[in-house]
């Protein structure tokens, strides 16, 4: 596990020593992303910096790598679970290993079989790989986005980097206006977006190639699609049990020790109980808060009673939570609105005080079906029988409702195409809503442009599988992934996610839709598949999730906090902040839950405030981090 940055020189461009080390504080900025080791590559054309953390034997896979009396030079951030048997297989091919590590393992295949390695690879990567003898660059990232590549181009040349502060040496980088109209909408910055105009990420499951004096060109390897198939269940539960257990077992392949996180749900439970299977000394991790209905810790900890795991929980105050935000807006390089993330940095931090590696199930809802607005197809399916006149007339009756009149949202819903209404798990601010908020609003610009050509890709598919389709390829990279990698990497404590493993996937992707949304519940078929092996009061509890008192606190708490944030702030040349102060006065007077969308604007702000105004001492925050490490490695 580790952090890189790289940078395909311009042509006939000559570097100075000066440039040779701004490029140098570009690898140093992601010192937390690999404490242990750090490497650098130089030649006419490339230039590699590398950060490791430590998680298979450092000097057998230390990078910037080389292979092949030179040919090839690579960094690389992640872990291939595979790469035992693919070693094996090459072997059989005669190729020779000087090394025990997954590192060298990517070079031989790519040696062996070039961009066609990349399909082969079961794991979470980013990729940078230099053919000297073709004097050509390739790149790739994971085929869910597990692990982040952010790209620059710029004058000196391109940049990559594993996180896009990396890229953010020069001042004055400006905001993406497009950007942030899509971020107030999905509350985060929608893929191939940031919320800097001129740095992009490379999508999930694709790979690009940059010849010498050629235009760099990107190209999909792997496409996450869902073939549903009709299947005896007996026969499909045996299945999910059998590649969850190889996948839980593949992803505790470590040197060092390996834990997980556990809350009150399913897919960690799920997870823990597997793999105490392989490790019954695995120890887990919770977080809550004191308000009521806002924690799960009581229920991980009995959850880890009932399969005899130590747990370590810890419950987060409001005081520290929002003293922790600018660190965590820092670390998340975009602004993210998902409360959620800050819960996650705190089990992180626990975590990372008695191992390096943790366990966690991201990706489960989005293969198996897990949220309950999958089942609103369902509840909205005595609309289709309804002729279009009628349905237009039912319409216009919703439309002249008042807000918060019971009825209104159910017709709304049901008389509105899927494609206008479904733009992922969370839709904050709606077009017309931003046209009041945003001073820079574009009508040319609608959060319908990311998710139309989604829905086009599969509008003959049943509603519940398209729902899921705009979620992987949408909410899961911009949100779940992007705050589990960096929450965790803040203290050097690496993620796996055994869901999110290709072989899952295949799985998941044939479970018809009747098997996934049943009897009242989401995820039916990997409840069934769990029975037996996950205690049973977790299996039919209500999903909660990572649920932060944000609406409390808003209100009371973090009241003081909010007025100073909107004052304060120095994005009036982007915001309309009387809009956004009555947001905030309707909230606490209990006339609306203006809750998220508050939140939505507030993580801008302080975005802003760190990225563009400079207002926080960025080299403090960075030595926090380095604090804590240490701390955390005395505890250990």
């Amino acid at each position: 596990m580790c952090g890189f940055v790289g940078i395909i020189k311009s042509e006939n461009k000559v570097w100075q020593e000066q440039e040779v080390k701004r490029f140098e504080e570009r690898n140093k900025a992601i010192y937390h992303r690999g404490p242990d080791d750090e490497g650098y590559y130089e030649d006419d054309h490339v230039l590699f910096g590398f950060r490791r953390l430590s998680i298979i034997d450092i000097e057998s896979g230390h990078q910037p790598f080389t292979y092949n009396d030179d040919q090839y030079w690579m960094v690389f951030n992640g872990e291939v679970y595979n790469y035992i048997e693919l070693r094996d297989k090459l072997k059989q091919k005669n190729y020779q290993f000087t090394t025990d590590s997954d590192t060298e393992v990517i070079l031989a295949m790519f040696q062996e079989y070039g961009v066609e390695a990349f399909k082969q690879l079961r794991g979470m990567f980013s990729i940078l790989i230099l053919d000297k003898q073709d004097q050509t660059v390739y790149g790739a990232r994971d085929p869910f986005g597990i692990k982040p590549l952010f790209y620059k181009k710029s004058d000196e040349g391109i940049y990559f980097a594993s996180e896009k502060k990396s890229l953010l040496a020069d001042i004055g980088e400006s905001v993406d206006h497009e950007a942030l109209q899509h971020y107030l909408s999905f509350q985060y910055v929608p893929e191939p977006l940031t919320m800097n105009e001129k740095i992009k990420k490379v999508e999930p499951g694709h790979f690009f190639v940059k010849r010498l004096n050629e235009e760099i060109t990107f190209h999909r390897y792997f496409h996450a699609t869902f073939q549903p198939v009709q299947q005896e269940k007996t026969a499909l539960i045996k299945k999910i049990q059998d590649v969850m257990f190889d996948s839980v077992n593949v992803h505790m392949r470590s040197d060092v020790p390996v834990g997980s996180f556990l809350s009150g749900g399913i897919d960690s439970s799920l997870i823990v109980a597997i793999a105490k299977e392989f490790n019954p000394n695995i120890k887990t991790f919770s977080v809550g808060f004191e308000q009521e209905g806002y924690s799960e810790v009581d229920v991980a900890k009995e959850t880890a009673d009932k399969l005899n795991v130590d747990n370590y929980s810890y419950i987060i105050s409001p005081e520290e939570y929002v003293a922790k935000l600018p660190k965590i807006l820092w670390h998340l390089d975009d602004p993210l609105a998902d409360p959620a993330c800050v819960p996650l940095y705190f089990v992180a931090r626990e975590a990372k005080k008695h191992v390096t590696v943790v366990l966690s199930g991201e990706g489960s809802d989005e293969l198996f079906g897990g949220y309950n607005i999958y089942r609103e197809p369902e509840s909205l399916k005595m609309f289709q029988s309804i002729p279009t006149p009628a349905k237009d007339l039912l319409a216009k009756v919703a439309q002249v409702l008042p807000e918060g009149v019971r009825g209104k949202s159910f017709l709304e819903r049901g008389t509105t195409p899927l494609r206008e209404r479904y733009i992922g798990n969370a839709k904050m601010f709606e077009e017309k809503e931003k046209q009041n908020i945003l001073k820079t609003h574009n009508h040319q610009t609608a959060y319908q442009q990311i998710t139309a050509p989604l829905y086009q890709q599969v509008q003959m598919t049943d509603p519940v599988n398209q729902m899921q389709y705009v979620d992987i390829h949408t909410w899961l990279r911009g949100d779940i992934l992007l705050k589990a990698d960096k929450m965790t990497m803040a203290h050097s404590l690496e993620l796996r996610v055994p869901f999110l493993d290709k072989e899952v996937f295949r799985i998941a992707s044939e479970i018809p839709v009747d098997m996934k949304i049943a009897e009242g519940t989401t995820k039916h078929i990997l409840r069934l598949a769990s029975r037996g092996i996950v205690p049973d009061h977790i299996l039919d509890r209500k999903k909660l999730g990572f649920p932060v008192p944000i609406r409390h606190w808003l209100k009371n708490e973090l009241n003081g906090w909010a007025n100073q944030l909107i004052n304060e702030s120095q994005t009036d040349h982007l915001l309309n902040k009387q809009v956004i102060k009555q947001l905030l006065e309707d909230h606490c007077a209990g006339k609306a839950d203006n809750s998220r969308k508050l939140w939505t604007v507030f993580m801008f702000m302080l975005w802003h405030q760190i990225y563009m105004e400079n207002k926080f001492d960025i080299e403090k925050l960075k030595n926090e981090d380095k604090t804590e490490s240490k701390l955390a490695q005395v505890n250990d």
